[in-house]
């Protein structure tokens, strides 16, 4: 039996494009009707609170079973991996007659293989960085899923405009990355063509919801819920584990954040914050960069829904429902193999040799980074001019070569930032340069990887400065090249011991592990150009130590290491799935699964109704606040029909009906004045009384209540400090 406790949001979902501004459904139908039929699936559905307890007769138990209760064989599981983009390269042939792929050997997708199991199939779910036609989609599907073992996502590009651009960008990325949208015109990030100008944006995120379901059908045509595991990759699918969830309740399912995670006080300005967090919650590990994103994510959960966390065993779990949600914190590394391919390409001899030539006798510090609002490229050229005033002694030696990827993007804030870089650039060389120098050399075009290895090689320094970064890898590779291919013969090496010298922004998720770079607050100028100043004046002996320890992190914490580590606490996290009774519940986006032990059996009105008809002495407990009326923090009273209620209860003489309560006994008496036959256990059992008619009876000795006298200014300290705060006073008995 299908649940259909959708919201309006997730009814859109399902077919209503209209709202969306698309032209009808029939493209995401056409898309997803490419053959997969050789490849085993096996489709169930949630069990419902009835059907677990069998009343439900119109269907056998069996076929509402979401898994088998024996868990699954280690040989046939699979490791679904699902992220916004494919790590494959589409490029239209040159003679426009069909499609040539190949794999994007920098994608961070690809290269977390190495970490999975050999037994383990890895299957890749996304989209593709190329515009396919309709006509073409299912081919190109197909021969993707033969050859790389790829399911495309075809998204209609209004609805990936609105997706990606619309509220990924607009909306999510730079709120990660602390930025609010203060006024209307703010452009928050890249994208200059879609509504809302920051604000946040209904239709926007309906359009994410939406491109979060096409995720969701492509995963359900290829999954096997009971011997699958799926890793969902970063903001764009937040919501994609609902989607999971409500289908196959006890599917393994993990997520892992590349993105930083602000704190409670910024996230809390989402108005789909509680949607958002509920939605990961469905996930049965969420991982993240580092201690501090952890912790802005449970601070979240702890204050908007109440859900605190335990730490066992060097294990953090929220404990949701019955579930335990592990937490798990592990910065991603670098692919050691690729890089140290690289160093030992004949094409970086070459580049290394006419770079020593080109900087010989200077001091080389390097900035790669992305053109992009949140890198803090404009305030690495104002600290580096700076340093060149304070230090002359570095005027005509010390040279900054920033590499600046091409942006991904467009915007006013990016346009503002790109005219304030090219700006410095021309006053820092017109005031510092000299006759065959520059002391900034700017590189905005697409530069090689080979090229890039050359520049890392001969830089003294690094230097990152982003005002916020979700890990930021440069400094690993540059620790690499610095150390060289192991065996390398080159005559072009850096001669001498091996060194390197990192001055790095305290705000990017790689500096906690990199003890021995310069930490630095990139917004002060002036300590960053002392920082700059100490990483190039440092003796060479101590650079030489600080790069061997920072080597043995990096080459030890590979990002095979952070997939392994990430793969074998999620198959601790899911080793009980298969053994425990579920079931879900929750509409929309507060959907969730409600787990519980095996032996587990729920109650049933009909054996609870004999068992009390038959009964001759009966006695009936009743709690007030929470059970009589709602919980609140108004006073009360009970209304007519809770009264009578209780007298119809009471009138039976083989009932012996009892409100305890921690209410004070005045009020209490007074309220339940017309229940002659109830009993009251006030003030939560210390005064006691049989019926109305009988007098209270006090259930300790006398005791000394002096202590009271000096805890009363305290607390009305505090009272008074604490908006809604109040004081009841129990009566006592000197």
């Amino acid at each position: 039996m299908m649940s259909r406790s959708y919201t309006n949001l997730l009814d859109l979902a399902e077919g209503n494009f209209a709202a969306l501004g698309l032209a009808g459904g029939g493209a995401r139908r056409r898309q997803g009707s490419f053959g997969l039929k050789r490849m085993s699936r096996v489709m169930t559905v949630p069990g419902t609170l009835s059907e677990l307890d069998g009343e439900d007769e119109s269907e056998p138990a069996a076929t509402n079973s979401v898994a088998s209760d024996a868990p699954s064989s280690l040989a046939a599981d699979r490791m679904i991996v699902v992220s916004n983009q494919l790590p494959v390269v589409a490029r239209r042939r040159p003679d426009g007659r069909g499609w040539s792929f190949s794999w994007d050997e920098d994608s961070l997708l690809l290269q977390l293989r190495d970490g999975i199991p050999d037994e383990m199939e890895v299957l890749f779910v996304g989209s593709l960085r190329a515009d396919v036609p309709v006509a073409e989609q299912d081919e190109v599907s197909q021969a993707l899923l033969d050859r790389f073992r790829c399911v495309p996502v075809f998204l209609p590009d209004h609805l990936n405009d609105r997706f990606y651009h619309g509220f990924c960008k607009r909306q999510l990325w730079p709120l990660f990355h602390y930025m609010l949208p203060f006024s209307s015109s703010a452009s928050a990030t890249t994208a200059s063509s879609s509504p809302g100008n920051g604000r946040f944006d209904r239709s926007a995120w309906e359009a994410y919801v939406l491109a979060n379901k096409f995720f969701f059908e492509k995963v359900v045509e290829v999954i096997n819920p009971e011997d699958d595991y799926v890793w969902v990759h970063d903001y764009h699918l937040m919501v994609l584990p609902t989607f999971l969830r409500r289908r196959f309740n006890r599917l393994r399912i993990g997520f892992f954040l590349h993105s930083p995670f602000p704190s409670s006080e910024i996230y809390r300005t989402l108005p789909v914050r509680e949607e958002i967090l509920k939605a990961l919650l469905n996930c049965d590990l969420i991982g993240f960069h580092t201690f501090d994103y952890a912790r802005h994510f449970l601070s979240c959960c702890s204050r908007m829904l109440g859900i605190e966390y335990q730490s066992k065993r060097g294990y953090i779990g929220l404990d949701y429902f019955g579930r335990t949600v592990g937490i798990k914190i592990m910065p991603v590394g670098i692919h050691m193999g690729q890089l140290q391919s690289g160093l030992r390409l004949p094409d970086r001899e070459w580049r290394l040799s006419e770079l020593q030539q080109q900087f010989e006798g200077k001091t080389v510090l390097l900035g790669v980074d992305d053109m992009d609002i949140f890198k803090g490229i404009n305030l690495k050229l104002l600290a580096f001019e700076n340093m060149l005033r304070t230090h002359p002694k570095w005027q005509g030696r010390a040279v900054l070569v920033q590499i600046a990827n091409p942006a991904r993007g467009k915007g006013k804030d990016l346009e503002t930032i790109q005219a304030e870089i090219e700006e410095s650039c021309r006053r820092i060389n017109g005031d510092f340069g000299q006759s065959g120098y520059s002391p900034v050399v700017f590189i905005d075009r697409d530069v090689s990887s080979v090229e890039k290895i050359a520049y890392y090689t001969i830089a003294e320094c690094v230097v990152v400065t982003a005002v916020r970064d979700g890990m930021n890898l440069t400094p690993y590779e540059y620790i690499v090249c610095r150390q060289g291919a192991p065996g390398s013969e080159s005559t072009s090496e850096v001669s001498g011991p091996k060194k390197s010298m990192l001055v790095v922004s305290e705000f990017i998720g790689c500096s906690p592990s990199l003890s021995g770079a310069i930490r630095v607050n990139p917004w002060n100028i002036e300590a960053t150009a002392e920082g700059m100043n100490e990483a190039i004046s440092m003796p060479e002996q101590e650079k030489q130590l600080r790069h061997e320890k920072h080597y043995r992190y990096v080459s030890s914490h590979d990002v095979a290491y952070w997939s392994r580590s990430f793969t074998q606490d999620l198959e601790r996290a899911c080793k009980d799935h298969f053994r425990r009774t579920c079931w879900g519940i929750g509409l929309g986006f507060g959907f969730r699964v409600v787990a519980l032990d095996p032996h587990f059996t729920k109650l049933n009105i009909d054996s609870i109704v004999n068992a009390y008809e038959i009964s001759e002495s009966r006695a009936i407990l009743l709690d007030y606040d929470g059970t009589l009326v709602p919980q609140t923090s108004i006073n009360k009273p009970p209304s007519p029909e809770v009264v009578s209620t209780i007298n119809t209860l009471c009138s039976d003489r083989r009932n012996i009906v009892f409100l305890v309560s921690g209410r004070d006994k005045d009020t209490l008496g007074e309220w339940f004045a017309s229940c002659p036959k109830l009993g009251i256990a006030a003030e939560h059992g210390y005064f006691l009384r049989w019926s109305r008619d009988e007098e209270w009876q006090t259930c300790t000795q006398a005791l000394d209540f002096g202590w009271m006298e000096m805890a009363k200014p305290v607390m009305n300290l505090y009272t008074e400090a604490t908006d809604g705060s109040s004081i009841e006073t129990k009566e006592r008995i000197a």
